[in-house]
């Protein structure tokens, strides 16, 4: 007997007088309350006209299918494929709900290139638009000098045999240049080591500190590094055409200056006024002015040069600066007008520079060339006054220690210092073997320290023409290269940054809670 509402055999059955059928009491009392009439015959019906049967409560009544053997092992196969079919739905929806997060992705990624693109073309535009601008020629009144380092009149500038006439360095700059030497000079005798300046055994206990990729993946490698001081902004040339401004207190990119078609072989920041200079292998130099929003616009491209740009170095009076090129020549500019004041051209040698570097006081210009070189320049007399031979391969490196009377240069057969007083070489050091150049060297503001790079980063004490100059560090080379390009000791030598031949800037120093309790 089953309920003639839900088929099943009811726990609790009563039966309707009118119509006789069988029903589970919940459900037809359920069904009279909210319809008030039989389910199945559709008269009227009351509780009242519904009687219970009395059924034997020890034994539950059972389905057949619950009641033997057989019926059982078809109950749990038909779980089995209900649960199989609903696990085959949950798939079929994971595997759909895949498709659609992966072309959501695509998209996405579709997206930010798209955009990335445009920015790039943006950015590429507004800086041929402003190059344009300040190429534009001027009105007759104005002043002739324009953004590119040339005159606006070209034939005017043009003297015999078609050389361009410089408008010399007058005896106003000269008598400037002294001044500043002379009072530099008299710095010098009364300057003390800095108490802030670090320590021996903190340089001992150096480590990376982090390593930032400024450079594009296409075209790695850092070619030069400068490090103003006062910012504590790291500045980098690299091999993708670009100088990237990394302030090293933030962690962040500053800014990317794009403009130069080829390799950045020289960055250089000056000291006032918000400048910064590049020199590149597109034999061209760009004077960059920094603004309020933080960003660096081209305000000058000079192209005196007829070959690659190796080095940009800026005076002691931070109005003047230098750059020297594999075109044999060097090139002394006003900083202000960026103007070419004279083109120095050695009759006698035809070798290209690589190097060069202004001394601390100013009135001396070191430069070396490809031919193995060391030539020593007076500023004044644009005058050649010594030479320094013994090196191997081109020079690719000079740094003027702060006490003016020591130079190092770096070659393809290592280091040499130089004692300027005597005019000699008193040390050599041969880091590597014959086939790994010394890339750069760099002496500390205190000219306590020096630093060379090549397949590895080494640090010594500075000593003396007799003492011994000792290595403090040695840093290893985490590029994967084996060629760092470019070192430059942070300000009192509190951190070291490298430039390797791929496109990390490496900041080597002391971990923050030991340079804490160093302080």
């Amino acid at each position: 007997m089953n309920c003639s509402i839900s088929g099943e055999v009811p726990e609790d059955p009563v039966v309707s007088k009118k119509s006789g059928l069988l029903y589970e009491k919940r459900l037809i009392e359920r069904h009279i309350a909210d319809y008030g009439k039989c389910p199945v015959t559709g008269e009227a019906l009351t509780m009242e006209d519904i009687v219970p049967i009395k059924t034997g409560k020890n034994v539950k009544p059972r389905s057949l299918t619950a009641a033997s053997i057989p019926g059982m092992l078809g109950m749990f196969q038909n779980e089995w494929d209900a649960l199989m079919l609903s696990n085959f739905a949950l798939e079929q929806q994971l595997h759909t709900a895949r498709q659609e997060l992966s072309h959501a992705l695509y998209q996405h990624d579709a997206a930010c290139r798209v955009i990335a693109r445009l920015k790039k073309e943006r950015d590429e535009a507004g800086s041929l638009l402003a190059q344009a601008e300040r190429q534009a020629p001027l009105p007759a009144s104005a002043i002739t000098a324009v953004s590119n380092g040339k005159r606006a009149s070209e034939e005017e500038d043009m003297g015999p045999g078609a050389k361009r006439m410089r408008h010399g360095v007058s005896d106003s700059i000269i008598a400037e240049l002294t001044e500043c030497n002379a009072a530099l000079s008299q710095q010098r005798k009364k300057r003390q080591i800095p108490p802030t300046l670090a320590h021996i055994d903190a340089l001992e206990r150096y480590t990376q500190l982090s390593s930032h990729p400024l450079h594009k993946t296409n075209k790695p490698g850092i070619t030069s590094i400068d490090i103003n001081p006062s910012k504590d902004i790291v500045a980098t040339g690299g091999i993708d055409s670009n100088a990237v401004l990394f302030g090293r207190t933030s962690g962040e990119i500053l800014s990317t200056l794009t403009g130069h078609s080829k390799k950045v072989t020289s960055v250089k920041f000056v000291a006032h006024n918000d400048v910064f200079l590049s020199g590149s292998a597109d034999k061209t130099v760009r004077i960059w002015q920094g603004s309020e929003d933080g960003n660096y616009n081209c305000r000058h491209i000079l192209k005196d040069h007829t070959a690659e740009v190796q080095a940009v170095t800026v005076h002691a009076t931070n109005n003047y600066f230098v750059t020297a090129s594999l075109d044999a020549t060097w090139c002394f500019y006003d900083l202000s007008s960026g103007l070419c004041l004279t083109q120095v051209e050695d009759p006698t040698n035809s070798m290209g520079y690589t190097s060069a570097a202004f001394h601390p006081d100013g009135l001396i210009l070191g430069t070396g060339t490809i031919g193995s070189t060391v030539r020593i320049w007076d500023v004044k007399s644009r005058g050649n006054v010594a030479n320094f031979d013994g090196h191997t391969g081109a020079v690719t490196a000079i740094s003027f220690s702060e006490n003016g009377y020591f130079l190092a240069t770096a070659a393809h057969d290592g280091v040499k210092l130089w004692d300027l007083r005597k005019l000699k070489n008193f040390r050599s050091f041969e880091l590597y073997d014959q086939d790994t150049p010394t890339n750069s060297v760099d002496f500390d503001h205190s000219g306590s320290y020096l630093a060379m790079a090549g397949s590895d980063i080494r640090v010594y004490q500075v000593g003396s023409v007799k003492a011994e100059w000792n290595c403090i560090k040695t840093l290893p080379d985490l590029s994967g290269t084996g060629r760092a390009t470019c070192v430059k000791f942070g300000p009192d030598a509190r951190y070291l940054a490298v430039g390797s031949m791929d496109r990390n800037l490496r900041v080597f120093g002391l971990p923050e809670e030991d340079a804490s309790t160093e302080s």
